[in-house]
């Protein structure tokens, strides 16, 4: 109730009525949604242009150009049994909304009995007295909802359909991040395989050339021992890089529901894959976008109602309740006015001793909307360090990228002229074991640095909102 409002004395039966329309209407405790004290910066410090771009595409993951992935993301939005307990809970909160919404309207219940006693009789040898009664009824009763405990209560279910909304929205982006990643985990431990069964082959090559040096004694045995050394690094490499294709494949059947027999994932060069070039548009527009920031939000309007219940709950319940129907001992006057009944009644209860349960419930309420205060401001902040941070790791990592490519060329051209002199007998061991290790590191660099970029990419991607919007989670707004 607001503490400066005025109630003045009206005759009457005009005092009568505004008497019964604030009696039904009640005096609803507000609580004051608290703010998140934190403004969305003009700019992302880790992006260019003027921040105009628009949101990503639903579909953002076909920019790669990877059909593969594409049919693993549509299994997944599909198929993923987390998304599908997200919507579940979605449900059980619309349902709510109805329970708590009912709250709010009168309950009526009807009754019919047929009744046939004897009573006990005195007199032995002679029939006890029968009779018969009949009945039919309804009851009514309405709880004056005068404080706004139902409705806070009713809002609080509301809002927390919201936040199951948005929850969908988090676990459909966080598997969408989950797909893209493990998808491009795996094709790069497939192109790190093909490269150390290059490196292999290439190991042993050389290794034949000083065995037949060996032979030809212009080469020691301490040679031909280094490079078995190498050949048997190179061969032990690959059976990790085979458990790591193997593994995640696993992870992407059990993210697009099916069976770790019935995932294949073919191999895919990297450097045949599009990386899509992202803008991230404004912080705030961001903010708006982000099903986790608004399932915060949510979280924290349903705590905001539930403090307002609390309260509402040590004050006075009005309970309005009646009664009407028949009754009669025949049937066939069952109808007559004369079998009519009916009753009215109007209570009110108000706690007087509970041993503090009622106010510890308002602190718990309180309490509970500061941890959601807390969550919400910390859905913002890391918003925004998600964003940056994917926007930071995709420049790095297409820099990275740029220079492992040329270190690589560098180190093929000089394994090259090593190789063709180790074969013409100008050149010594050591040099073309340098040179060799050289190319198979930058090889494994360059492979490293397109699988993280194409990861950093997707991140970005999720980071942003993925296309999600708030419109395409809605919730239901059932109840009254």
């Amino acid at each position: 109730m607001r503490r400066d409002a005025t109630l003045r004395p009206v005759p009457g039966r005009r005092a009568a009525l505004l008497s019964a329309g604030a009696l039904l209407t009640g005096c609803a405790l507000g609580t004051e949604m608290p703010e998140a004290g934190i403004a969305a910066p003009a700019r992302f410090s880790m992006a260019e242009g003027d921040g105009s771009a628009p949101p990503p595409d639903a579909g953002w993951w076909r920019s790669f150009g990877a059909a593969q992935l594409d049919v693993l993301m549509r299994a997944a939005m599909a198929r993923n049994l987390d998304i599908a307990a997200a919507i579940a809970q979605l449900r059980q909160a619309d349902a709510q909304v109805r329970i708590a919404g009912a709250a709010l309207l009168p309950t009526l219940d009807a009754d019919a009995s047929a009744e046939r006693r004897r009573a006990t009789n005195r007199n032995p040898g002679s029939a006890a007295p029968a009779a018969n009664s009949f009945g039919a009824g309804l009851s009514a009763s309405y709880e004056v909802d005068f404080w706004g405990r139902n409705r806070a209560l009713r809002d609080s279910a509301r809002s927390s359909a919201a936040a199951a909304a948005y929850n969908v929205g988090v676990v459909t982006l966080t598997t969408q991040r989950t797909v893209a990643t493990t998808f491009f985990t795996v094709l790069g431990a497939q192109e790190a395989l093909v490269i150390q069964q290059g490196n292999l082959e290439v190991a042993t090559r050389t290794l034949a050339i000083l065995r037949d040096r060996l032979t030809a004694g212009t080469a020691t045995g301490l040679d031909v021992a280094q490079q078995e050394t190498v050949v048997a690094q190179q061969r032990a490499a690959i059976p990790p890089l085979r458990q790591t294709v193997e593994q995640n494949s696993f992870a992407l059947a059990t993210l697009t529901g099916v069976t770790p027999a019935e995932i294949a994932i073919t191999a895919l060069r990297l450097a045949m894959l599009r990386v899509p070039t992202i803008a991230p548009g404004l912080p705030a527009a961001l903010l708006l976008r982000r099903p986790d920031v608004r399932y915060a939000e949510a979280n924290l309007a349903a705590g905001n109602a539930n403090v307002t219940a609390a309260r509402a709950a040590l004050f006075p319940t009005i309970t309005l309740t009646g009664s009407g129907g028949i009754q009669s001992l025949a049937l066939e006057t069952l109808l007559r006015p004369g079998s009519v009944l009916y009753t009215l009644t109007a209570g009110i209860t108000a706690p007087i001793f509970d041993g503090g349960s009622l106010r510890a419930q308002v602190d718990q309420a309180r309490a509970r909307q500061e941890e959601l205060v807390a969550n919400y401001r910390r859905a913002i902040l890391a918003a925004l360090e998600d964003t940056e941070s994917s926007l930071s790791a995709l420049q790095r990592n297409t820099e990275l990228v740029r220079l492992q490519a040329v270190r690589e060329a560098a180190a093929r051209r000089a394994f090259e002229i090593a190789d063709s002199q180790l074969r013409a007998g100008t050149i010594d061991l050591l040099t073309v074991l340098t040179t060799q290790t050289s190319l198979f590191s930058a090889r494994d660099a360059l492979a490293q640095a397109q699988t993280q970029q194409l990861q950093a990419a997707a991140s970005l991607f999720t980071a942003l909102g993925g296309g999600w919007t708030a419109a395409g989670a809605a919730p239901g707004q059932t109840g009254s």
